[in-house]
């Protein structure tokens, strides 16, 4: 019986190490776990984990768009349009105004005005002219010296001579193609000095004042007229008088 109970006793005596082993281990992470600052460090430290990886993937996405999808489209395409508009400028300032065909304007004036049919009858009935048994309207402005002396006859605006002749009419005549289509006429002139397709500037002497048959009782003259799309043109509603 003794022998029985000892050796009982025995077996419990090595069983009770690992009761109280697994008893300290249990008892450890209760202790560990019921500590006040354990769940808000394990909170934290996983906060930051999850924050780390949305980082590196944001990171990863933003640099792939600035890469892939903005580097083809991002071009300052503007800075060639806003460096053009500037030269479009400058060339509308610097276009030409037309003046009248005479180097001087002070030492000659107008001896015979354009047809305005809206003008009173005595002005329309001054700006026919007799020819023959017909009447035509004046289609230009006449120019003249009090004198009646020849002067220089000039290009009311830069261009191109399209046509130099001699009309048994109305004289020699010189015709300049501008290059917005505007045609300037120049008739009853002398010594022409220009021959067609020949470039004059604005100023330049094409001419002098002479004579023709149509308007011989103006004298020494020059007759100008302005086309445009084919039909003349008031010359005094383009260019300012003196």
């Amino acid at each position: 019986m003794r022998d029985q109970n000892k050796e009982k006793e025995l077996q419990a005596g090595e069983q009770a190490p690992k009761t109280i082993d697994g008893a300290k281990t249990t008892s450890g992470w209760k202790r560990l776990l019921g500590k006040k600052w354990v769940f808000p460090a394990t909170y934290m430290a996983a906060a930051a984990i999850i924050l780390t990886l949305m980082w590196v993937y944001t990171d990863s996405g933003v640099k792939n768009l600035s890469e892939n999808e903005l580097g083809s489209s991002a071009k300052p395409q503007t800075v060639t349009d806003s460096t053009n508009k500037p030269d479009a400028l400058a060339v509308q300032g610097n276009a030409e105004t037309m003046q009248w065909p005479v180097k001087d304007q002070n030492e000659v004036e107008p001896v015979m005005h354009y047809f305005d049919s809206k003008a009173s009858s005595e002005v329309r009935q001054a700006a026919m002219i007799e020819y023959g048994d017909t009447l035509t309207p004046h289609v230009g402005v006449d120019f003249a010296r009090e004198d009646e002396k020849a002067f220089d006859v000039v290009a009311a605006l830069s261009g191109k001579v399209t046509r130099v002749e001699k009309d048994p009419i109305v004289g020699q005549l010189v015709e300049i193609t501008h290059s917005d289509g505007t045609v300037t006429i120049y008739q009853s002139l002398a010594d022409v000095k220009v021959a067609k397709d020949v470039q004059v500037k604005k100023g330049d002497v094409i001419a002098t004042a002479g004579r023709n048959e149509l308007e011989k009782e103006l004298g020494t003259h020059v007759h100008f007229e302005i086309r445009q799309n084919g039909a003349p043109v008031n010359p005094e509603s383009l260019i300012s008088q003196k």
